[in-house]
């Protein structure tokens, strides 16, 4: 019984042995993917306060020239201000369009689910460049290359998707007996709606709209498709700077678009902090 009891143990020992290691090669490669990741936003970091007139890694000194160039250079400040306003656009066309479809997925029927659900996925699936392209000769036919409509209306597509999904999986944790309820007490399917489950999904909803600015601020692709000489926003600027006139501000600008997305990468995480807390004291 002793010798069976001390193989046992080792059989034991070898088997925890073999899986923490195991668990300590994922966690080893998923820090080298990371690490991967995140090396050139460590090398632009640096770069975007190099006093040098050109790109050096690692910088000679320290300035903040090129931060008080972007704010002070008129042409940067327009295409900051244009991407900023269709961006807000874009985050209000999403959040409303994509509020309904998350409700018809999610309450609708199940005939035409599969169909919205597959309609909603193109942009996600379909090469941006491809989109791109599409946008550009469609919008040349009508006339609107680089209008803001023309912006709005591209970067809606894009970003729809993801507000989509995260605006479903809010909903779905819903209860729809609540809506039933409101309208058994005399209230239209609108009205329990937007009193009823609307403030329940607000969370998800404000993720979903923190992720289409960010999309549609980002977007560079179909932006340089859809735009013209005089409207051009800042992933545009950014493209002919680095053909013409390749300067720390490119990093600069990149340092600021990087503390931009970790903002709102805080932000969703927080609204999901609150929401599984506001889940967990209503349950």
């Amino acid at each position: 019984m002793t010798d069976r009891a001390t193989n046992s143990n080792r059989t034991n020992r070898v088997n925890r042995a073999r899986f923490d290691f195991g668990a300590f090669s994922l966690r080893a490669y998923v820090w080298l993917v990371v690490l991967f990741i995140m090396v050139p936003t460590l090398i632009i970091v640096p770069m975007s306060f190099s006093p040098a007139d050109f790109l050096e890694f690692p910088p000679s000194g320290f300035t903040l020239h090129w931060y008080e160039e972007f704010f002070g250079d008129l042409q940067w400040r327009k295409a900051a201000l244009l991407s900023l306003q269709v961006a807000a656009l874009t985050m209000l066309c999403s959040v409303v369009i994509g509020t309904m479809v998350s409700y018809a997925i999610v309450r609708g029927t199940a005939r035409f689910r599969s169909a919205t659900q597959l309609l909603v996925i193109g942009p996600v699936i379909a090469p941006h460049i491809a989109v791109a392209v599409a946008c550009y000769l469609f919008y040349q036919q009508l006339g609107i290359v680089g209008s803001l409509g023309g912006f709005v209306a591209a970067h809606t597509v894009l970003a729809l998707p993801f507000v989509v999904f995260t605006v479903s999986a809010a909903l779905s944790r819903v209860d729809p007996d609540l809506e039933a309820a409101a309208m058994s007490c005399g209230a239209s399917r609108p009205r329990a709606f937007f009193h009823v489950t609307l403030p329940l999904i607000v969370p998800g909803l404000l993720s979903g709209a923190l992720f289409a600015f960010i999309i549609s601020f980002d977007e560079p692709v179909v932006s340089f498709f859809v735009s013209s000489v005089r409207q051009r926003t800042l992933p545009r600027r950014m493209f002919e700077d680095i053909e013409q006139n390749l300067t720390p501000i490119i990093p600069a600008i990149a340092t600021l678009l990087t503390l931009l997305s970790i903002a709102v990468l805080i932000a969703v995480a927080l609204l999901r902090v609150l929401e599984r807390r506001r889940n967990e004291k209503s349950g």
